[in-house]
């Protein structure tokens, strides 16, 4: 995810970049991706990044593929969860995201996390160290008339380059705001209260099974957890500013005020857990914090994005029952985020029609989250590389993940409702013969999965 870009006094002057150089503008998990795929691909590729030279609040480093969310990919189950099948498809394809990931795996159940600075590290060692690939520092605060460009700037573009991007396609930037999670000391916590265990403990090893550690809350503790939460300082928006948040993404003040139960079946559902304290005590709800780190020093806490003040949160966070003397490493935050109308403005091959020397990718496209951005980047990279070689290349199949995702962001989303959207079965077209409904849901997960496998691997193979 980029932040803005960089100082427009390093900006290199357009017509100096070479026409078959695949420009990438900005070091986030897509450009990142986007660069890898389209390097191995025998084209030369520049990175336009702005850090370290410009900070910005959510970054703590120079490094590309910074993760300054969360630090989980979400579900690695391939073969009954969308998300899992992104990431075999990313395998598949060498995907630099998901081979970094996979080195710097932390515990999480069935999900894929990761120590996030190591993580970093890697991607941009191996990214500095492509003879294909170089960085430059400089802003790039227009679309370029020549050249072959990605922009891949995440959700936060530059208001400089936004305003060349609405002056270009004539169409309102849409905006809403990310919430980021607190992380906690470990050492800090109460673990006479707390205790780790993976929900349903799932996970195949020890580790793996109890990934999770546990704040139980009885419903008095719970109901005045609510009150605060709904009483607290939050952060004021600027003027013109409306808060359209990402459902996969609201802040818990945001879902408390949708009703007090919201979180209770939410991010604090109590379900498949046992108290290893007191067996016999039923919690009414509880707070999950999960391995920030590999050293198990950091923990987030998990689904707490939040936009309350940074005292408010420590008062508030504080009345979690073991988190009384917590620490807090990073405290959470909210920032605008902007996405362009992907299915008005983009081709099938992810280029600007009014500009088709221009394609975009990750979070500004209009996908959510870490894995659907470094997907779209994994795609933008070889159909852009492609290109350049003079080299015909279909899009992604229809019935693979990164087909269903890009064929809705292009296309099969309603414009005059577009929002951000995380992949899903629900983009994937019927398979025939297999019943509807939850009772048929894992026959049919199944059989999506083994169909994107294959016509993901012929479209692989095509390329080779």
């Amino acid at each position: 995810m980029i932040i803005g870009l960089f100082p427009i006094a390093a900006r290199s002057p357009i017509s100096a970049f070479m026409t078959q150089t695949l420009h990438i503008v900005g070091g986030g998990m897509a450009g990142s991706e986007a660069a890898w795929q389209a390097a191995n691909m025998g084209v030369s590729v520049v990175i336009h990044e702005m850090r370290p030279k410009v900070e910005t609040f959510a970054h703590r480093t120079g490094h590309l593929a910074e993760m300054v969310c969360s630090n989980s990919f979400r579900s690695d189950d391939h073969e009954q969860n969308a998300v899992g099948l992104l990431h075999w498809e990313m395998r598949a394809a060498n995907g630099l995201i998901m081979a970094m990931a996979d080195k710097h795996r932390l515990p999480a159940g069935g999900a894929l996390a990761v120590d996030r600075d190591p993580f970093a590290e890697s991607v941009t060692e191996t990214l500095m160290s492509h003879p294909n690939v170089s960085v430059e520092y400089g802003e790039i605060t227009d679309l370029p008339a020549e050249g072959h460009w990605i922009f891949a700037t995440g959700p936060l573009t530059s208001t400089a380059l936004g305003a060349a991007i609405q002056a270009e396609t004539g169409a309102d930037r849409l905006a809403f705001f990310d919430a980021i999670a607190p992380i906690v000391y470990a050492d800090s916590i109460d673990m006479d209260i707390a205790w780790l265990q993976s929900r349903y403990d799932k996970g195949e090893t020890e580790e793996e099974q109890k990934a999770y550690l546990n704040c139980p809350m009885n419903k008095e503790q719970y109901e005045a957890f609510i009150d605060a939460l709904l009483s607290a300082d939050k952060t004021e928006f600027h003027e013109g500013e409306t808060a359209g948040y990402f459902d996969g993404c609201l802040p818990i003040e945001v879902m408390a005020e949708r009703g007090r139960e919201t979180l209770r079946h939410g991010p604090m559902k109590p379900v498949g857990l046992t108290n290893a304290h007191n067996p016999d005590d039923k919690a009414y709800a509880v707070v999950q914090l999960r391995r920030d780190n590999a050293l198990g020093t950091l923990l987030n806490i998990v689904g707490f994005q939040t936009k309350m003040k940074y005292g408010a949160q420590t008062e508030v966070f504080r009345m979690i029952p073991g988190l009384e003397n917590a620490n807090f490493a990073r405290l959470g935050g909210i920032h605008r985020n902007t996405f362009i109308n992907s299915p008005t403005l983009l081709d099938d091959q992810m280029r600007l029609k009014s500009r088709p020397n221009i394609r975009f990718a990750g979070q500004v496209t209009g996908v959510e989250g870490y894995v659907e951005s470094a997907a779209m980047g994994l795609l933008a990279g070889r159909l852009a590389a492609a290109e350049i070689l003079g080299n015909e290349l279909d899009t992604a199949p229809l019935n693979t993940a990164m087909g269903a995702l890009v064929h809705h962001i292009t296309g099969g989303a309603e414009a005059k409702t577009f929002q951000p959207m995380n992949v899903n079965f629900g983009l994937f077209q019927p398979v025939d013969g297999l019943k509807g409904g939850r009772r048929g849901r894992k026959d049919r997960y199944k059989a999506y999965t083994d169909r994107a496998k294959a016509e993901w691997q012929t479209w692989l193979d095509k390329q080779s």
